[in-house]
């Protein structure tokens, strides 16, 4: 079977004839698009905790509310997932990301036109239900343009989209803040999200039947053939396997902690180790620069097993359970550190392990899934990511205000619920296509 799925990325050029070399141009500039997209789409989620200081001054916000205004992207934007995923199998990338894309860049900027708490609470529920159908879409791009034993790394490229925008927030959206106030920050990065929108609609296609069989062979032919017979299911069907509920905790455990990064950790280097704005803006950005590197590290891990012949489920388990350890094992000792310096270093080495399992944890909802459905079982995972992400920023802004400020509980859970993740991936998903068939 694995001869008759051709593995486009290790043949050389001379062997390739025309057609193919055409192939390989396009569907990797779409994925380096979905990049771009995933950098402005992760810019749009930052700005809230690079301007976490400085809106909590003029609102006149407490750590709680705070926390709560953190935490409004996250709860729609998982809930919203569950319908989204399916919409994305339904109707296609193109549609919904275009679609996804122009909202949350509308959403931005009406943002900045915020008076009030209630206003800017409403408008980041808007913008996680608007942020919803793009990893599932990019998820969808990669099912269709790369086969199994490729697709590990583009998904994980994909994924570095988001790292990359963790990585330059710090210092760009600071800049930005600077110079042209929180509300042009907010402006700026919607014109952005327009520009992408214009450049999917034109470059966006998805493959013909006949690039179909040259990028997967066998395995093109059998998905068409499951698309004629097989009728799409609603995500419901797939909360009837065991694998669902456990890919959703995994996903809790793990998401959880990366948000404790992505929405506190500017204010934690600024209260906590007393830096100033300019300063926390370039130290926050190692983590995340780390990140990219995690991420890219993961699907290459991932890949290599594959090609030795490791199965698909457990060649995306191993970054996934081996990722979440190493990332608690660097987390949890940053509550005890006085050193700024070797707090930071630990907290790098965290962001590096806690982004690993990322890139596999969407490959592993396509390698599960059945192809209609593989949109819907990520966003699902997703889904339970991201309830650990609406988490997060409440549970730390409560722990802050009822310790005065203290970060030692903070960093305990998020070592634990990494632990928890790595536990439920690791025991409890498994390849259950036979038992299931």
């Amino acid at each position: 079977m694995a001869s008759s799925t051709p593995d486009l990325t290790n043949t050389s050029a001379t062997e390739q004839p025309s057609e193919t070399r055409r192939v390989l141009r396009i569907r990797w500039a779409f994925v380096v698009l979905l990049v771009i997209g995933g950098v402005v789409n992760y810019l749009d989620r930052s700005n809230l905790s690079i301007a976490n200081t400085t809106i909590a001054k003029e609102f006149g916000l407490n750590p709680v509310q705070m926390g709560l205004l953190l935490s409004a992207f996250s709860w729609p934007y998982a809930i919203a997932n569950l319908p989204a995923g399916y919409l994305v199998d339904k109707l296609g990338p193109k549609k919904m990301f275009a679609w996804a894309a122009g909202l949350w860049s509308l959403v931005s900027a009406v943002s900045a036109a915020a008076n009030s708490f209630g206003f800017l609470y409403a408008a980041r529920v808007a913008l996680g239900i608007a942020e919803s159908p793009f990893f599932t879409a990019s998820l969808k791009v990669t099912d269709r343009w790369f086969n199994k034993t490729e697709r590990a790394l583009p998904v994980s490229i994909v994924n570095t989209g988001s790292q990359i925008a963790n990585a330059i927030a710090p210092p760009l959206l600071t800049y930005l803040l600077i110079t042209m106030s929180w509300r042009g920050m907010f402006v700026f990065i919607a014109a952005l999200g327009v520009v992408i929108v214009l450049v999917w609609l034109r470059m966006y296609r998805d493959p013909s039947i006949r690039e179909q069989i040259l990028i997967k062979g066998g395995e093109a032919e059998a998905e068409e053939a499951g698309k004629k017979t097989v009728k799409q299911t609603g995500w419901g069907e797939l909360f009837r396997h065991r694998n669902t509920y456990f890919m959703i905790l995994g996903a809790f455990g793990i998401f959880y902690t990366v948000w404790v990064y992505l929405t506190w950790l500017p204010s934690y280097l600024q209260t906590s180790r007393g830096l100033s704005l300019t300063q926390s803006g370039w130290l926050a950005s190692l983590p995340f620069l780390c990140g990219v590197l995690g991420v890219l590290f993961g699907g290459w891990l991932s890949g290599r097993l594959v090609r030795r012949g490791v199965g698909t489920v457990l060649a995306r388990k191993v970054p996934i359970v081996g990722g979440a350890i190493l990332a608690a094992a660097a987390v949890l000792p940053v509550a005890y550190v006085d050193s700024t310096a070797v707090a930071v270093v630990l907290l790098s080495l965290g962001y590096f392990a806690a982004q690993v399992p990322i890139g596999c944890l969407w490959t592993l909802a396509a390698d599960i899934a059945k192809p209609n459905q593989v949109a819907s079982l990520g966003a699902i995972q997703n889904f339970g990511g991201f309830l650990g992400a609406a988490v997060a920023p409440i549970v730390t802004g409560a722990i802050l205000a009822a310790t005065g400020g203290n970060y030692t509980l903070v960093f305990l859970i998020g070592g634990a619920l990494l632990l928890v993740g790595a536990f439920s991936y690791g025991v409890f998903v498994k390849d259950r296509s036979r038992a299931e068939a």
